[in-house]
C-alpha cells in the first residue's frame, strides 16, 4: 500500500485536484491460474482500497468510486493471455490496461495519476542465457538468480556430429592442425546459428564462457557478437552447473548495469535493421501510429509540449505564450499509448540514452 502526494503529470490521466483516485497494479493470468484464486487477490485488493479511502476521504467521495470500482472489475476479461492488469479510477476516469509484463502488486490511493508508477511496478526478472563453449562440446542455460535451465535444441552440441563430414571433404587435408581450426569453427557455427534462434525467442543478455582459444575461434565466425555482454574466460569443462553459476555471480551482481547495457545493445540492433525511432517528436509520431513494441526512455525526462493540428506532430511548449490547454508531460502520453498497443517500457539512468536524445522506440515492424 502506497500513499503520496504529487503533482499530476499526465494529461491523459489527470483528475481534478482533491478527488480520489485509484491506481491498482497486480498479476492478473486467468489461463495460468484459478478464476477463483484470481477473484479471491482482487477482493482482498478491494478490502484495501476501501478500508484507505474510508480513512482519508469522506463517504461522499469514497462510495462512488468503489462502486466503479466494482463495475470495472466485474467486466474484466479473464479470457486474456496477458500476464498483468492496471485499473485506474477517478470521478470522470476509468481505464483498464491489459499487460504483458510481469508486475508486483501495487496500490496508490492518491488526488492524480501517474502512469510511470505502473512501470515502476514492473517485476523485474534476472534472466540471462549463457553459452559455455569447449573445443568439444557446447552448453546453453537460461540462468536466474538462483538456477540454471539447460537449453535443448536441434542443433548438434557435441563436435564429434561434425568429424564425419569434415574428413569425407578434405581427405586429402595434411595439416592436421589447420584441419582441426577448420572443424571447430564450423562447430562453433553451427552453435551460433542456435544462439541466433534463441536470442529471438529469449530477448535477454548474453553471456560466454570458455577459453581464450576457443572464444577467439568464436569471436571470428559469430554474427551475435552484438548480444554479448561479457566474454568469460577459462577452463570450465568439469564444472559442474551450480559451479558455473557461483562464477556467474559477480557478472550479474550489478543487474541494473546488465539491463541497460542489454538495452543498449538491442536499440543499436534495430537502428541496423530501421525498426528504431528516437527524439521526442519522432517517438510521439510512431507511438501514434500503434507501432511501438518497446519504449526506453530516461528516468525523470518530461516534455510539456503542444499538438499541431495534425495529431501525429507535437512541439516543445512555449510557456511565453499563455495557453491553459497543452500537454503537461508528452513522455506519459506516450507511455500510454505504447501500453495501450501492447509493447512494453524500460527505465534507463539519466544520462545513457545521450545519443538517442533521452527516449527511443523500437517499432513492431
Amino acid at each position: 500500500m502506497q500513499t503520496k502526494n504529487v503533482e499530476p503529470i499526465s494529461e491523459i490521466l489527470e483528475s481534478p485536484r482533491y478527488l480520489p483516485c485509484i491506481s491498482l497494479i497486480m498479476p492478473f493470468e486467468p489461463k495460468m491460474g484459478l478464476k477463483k484464486e484470481l477473484d479471491h487477490k482482487l477482493k482482498t485488493a478491494v478490502n484495501k482500497i476501501e478500508k484507505e479511502l474510508y480513512n482519508v476521504y469522506p463517504p461522499d467521495k469514497s462510495s462512488p468510486l468503489l462502486k466503479k470500482l466494482d463495475h470495472v472489475l466485474s467486466e474484466l476479461n479473464y479470457y486474456t493471455h496477458k500476464k498483468s492488469i492496471a485499473i485506474f479510477i477517478s470521478p470522470i476516469i476509468e481505464k483498464v490496461y491489459y499487460l504483458d509484463m510481469p508486475v508486483e502488486e501495487k496500490i496508490i490511493i492518491d488526488d492524480s495519476f501517474e502512469i510511470r508508477d505502473l512501470i515502476y511496478s514492473k517485476k523485474q526478472i534476472h534472466k540471462y542465457l549463457l553459452a559455455v563453449l569447449s573445443s568439444k562440446w557446447t552448453k546453453i542455460y537460461v540462468g536466474n538468480s538462483s538456477s540454471f535451465v539447460k537449453v535443448t535444441s536441434n542443433v548438434p552440441d557435441n563436435i564429434v556430429a561434425f568429424k564425419k563430414d569434415i574428413s569425407e571433404k578434405v581427405a586429402n587435408f595434411s595439416d592436421e592442425k589447420k584441419l582441426k581450426e577448420l572443424l571447430l569453427n564450423k562447430f562453433l557455427l553451427h552453435t551460433d546459428n542456435g544462439l541466433t534462434l534463441l536470442l529471438r525467442a529469449y530477448k535477454l543478455p548474453l553471456f560466454v564462457m570458455g577459453t581464450a582459444k576457443t572464444i577467439g575461434h568464436f569471436k571470428s565466425i559469430t554474427h551475435n557478437a552484438k548480444h554479448v555482454i561479457d566474454y568469460i574466460h577459462g577452463n570450465f569443462e568439469e564444472k559442474t552447473e551450480p559451479e558455473l553459476h557461483e562464477v556467474m555471480q559477480p557478472y550479474v551482481a550489478d543487474w541494473k548495469k546488465v539491463m541497460q547495457v542489454n538495452l543498449l545493445k538491442q536499440l543499436d540492433d534495430s537502428m541496423s535493421s530501421k525498426r528504431l525511432v528516437y527524439g521526442i517528436q519522432n517517438v510521439w509520431k510512431s507511438a501514434t501510429q500503434k507501432k511501438g513494441k518497446l519504449l526506453v526512455v530516461e528516468k525523470n525526462y518530461i516534455y510539456p509540449a503542444e499538438q499541431s493540428s495534425t495529431p501525429e506532430v507535437i512541439f516543445k511548449k512555449d510557456f511565453s505564450i499563455k495557453n491553459a490547454f497543452y500537454i503537461k508531460d508528452a513522455v506519459d502520453d506516450i507511455i500510454e499509448k505504447v501500453l495501450s498497443s501492447g509493447g512494453d517500457i524500460e527505465f534507463v539512468d539519466e544520462g545513457v540514452l545521450g545519443e538517442f536524445q533521452k527516449i527511443a522506440l523500437i517499432e513492431y515492424f
